[in-house]
């Protein structure tokens, strides 16, 4: 693979634009996080208040990422993207001029959901430009849109510092029409036919062992990214009391690395194959967060957690270099339930931090946890190599690095659906 032939394949203004649409919808989706310590403050809230409120977006993510997949499959990325975007506008404004108690930032939480579901028609409406052997690195540079989280973390404490935390959100909206008008004039769908699904389809797929496996194997990887990109604001202030600022400086240090790093995790999955890259980055990210969970000195805290984020946003990359291996002609139906799995992983990462935390007083033991669940992914990985290589094509068994390259013709798909 070259990166001239990655450049002539497909479309960059409609690549460029789902990059941006997903940052900044990536921005809104984990705003509550790097806010997560004022309003906390503001409300007298617990850490499993705190965690609830952080992972609730997560779960409205979820919910969401399902419609929006059959939207981009009905009528398109581009008129989804556009819709979507305007949608988000609207947690943020009720979050800004009419939200004050705890009660309504959970309603708000959950329509943040919205931004998460971007998702779901950003990585279609980019990939269904390039073939397979690009699927990669032009996914991974779409997904490099979760770095809005860089956004979130940089400067929602700064100007909540300045003028307030509730006036963030009306501040957040501006990037957002901005986004909007960028991407109206610029994101095109590719030509050719799109197949109409029903729901029926959703139902069918479900049916499928891999479609399973995909979706466990994202929760952990996107769900861990996501849920530590939401959460670590408040761990690092009330773990180690730094200020609200510092705590957001620190987290945009170690969301950096995952963020940045999804595209390198896409190219090397195209180079040396998804399951390859795959397992190696959930074995570095388990070792990290077992280190984590000695609860170290905030130093080393930092880069330890710095990474084990780019394992799993590599990690991110490889998943969806397997997907259209696997489902070459359903990537936007699977891209939304695949999607919804990964944001109801990153629900259950925030909650189960603050609930642990309150019940045993020590974030360790959810780190812990945290690391199993990582290396139950590793194991999972070495039972799939032989049973999908088995069950795919040739092509696309050496595509995923299951086998050997072979110069044979593909074989059709064994396992259809």
């Amino acid at each position: 693979m070259s990166l001239r032939g990655f450049r002539e394949a497909g479309n960059p203004p409609t690549l460029v634009s789902a990059f941006l649409y997903f940052d900044v919808s990536f921005m809104v989706w984990v705003i509550l996080g790097p806010l997560g310590p004022f309003i906390g403050e503001a409300y007298k809230l617990s850490a499993t208040q705190k965690g609830l409120l952080t992972a609730l977006p997560l779960l409205g993510g979820s919910f969401f990422r399902p419609i929006l997949g059959w939207m981009t499959e009905r009528f398109g990325g581009r008129a989804t993207g556009l819709t979507g975007l305007a949608l988000t506008l609207v947690p943020l404004l009720a979050a800004w001029l009419w939200a004050s108690n705890f009660s309504d930032f959970l309603a708000v939480g959950l329509l943040l959901g919205i931004a998460g579901a971007s998702f779901a028609a950003a990585l279609p409406l980019a990939g269904a430009w390039y073939p397979p052997e690009h699927q990669g690195l032009a996914m991974g540079i779409a997904g490099a849109g979760n770095s809005g989280t860089l956004m979130a973390t940089l400067f929602a404490p700064r100007i909540a510092q300045s003028v307030g935390w509730h006036n963030v959100f009306g501040i957040a909206a501006i990037p957002v029409v901005a986004v909007w008008i960028v991407f109206f004039l610029f994101a095109k769908n590719a030509p050719g036919a799109r197949p109409i699904r029903r729901w029926a389809d959703y139902v069918a797929l479900l049916k499928v062992g891999d479609t399973g496996w995909f979706c466990f194997l994202y929760s952990i990887t996107f769900g861990g990214f996501v849920g530590l990109a939401s959460y670590l604001s408040l761990f690092l202030h009330d773990q180690y009391h730094l200020t609200k600022v510092h705590a957001g400086d620190f987290t945009t240090v170690v969301v950096l690395f995952g963020s940045f790093l999804r595209p390198a995790g896409g190219m090397l999955a195209d180079k040396l194959g998804g399951h390859r890259v795959l397992q190696a980055m959930l074995t570095g990210a388990a070792l990290c967060l077992a280190a984590v969970s000695t609860l170290p000195p905030a130093w080393a805290a930092l880069g330890i957690l710095a990474a084990g984020m780019a394992m799993l946003g590599m990690g991110n990359g490889s998943v969806f270099q397997l997907v259209p291996q696997r489902f070459p002609d359903r990537v936007g139906i699977l891209t939304g339930i695949v999607g919804a799995a990964g944001g109801f992983g990153g629900f259950l990462l925030p909650s189960l931090l603050g609930s642990v935390k309150d019940r045993t007083g020590s974030f360790g033991i959810g780190f812990a946890i945290l690391t199993a669940s990582m290396m139950a992914g590793v194991v999972s990985l070495l039972y799939l190599k032989n049973v999908w290589a088995r069950t795919w094509s040739c092509e696309a068994a050496a595509r995923a690095g299951l086998t050997p390259p072979s110069p044979e013709p593909a074989n059709v798909y064994a396992a259809t659906v």
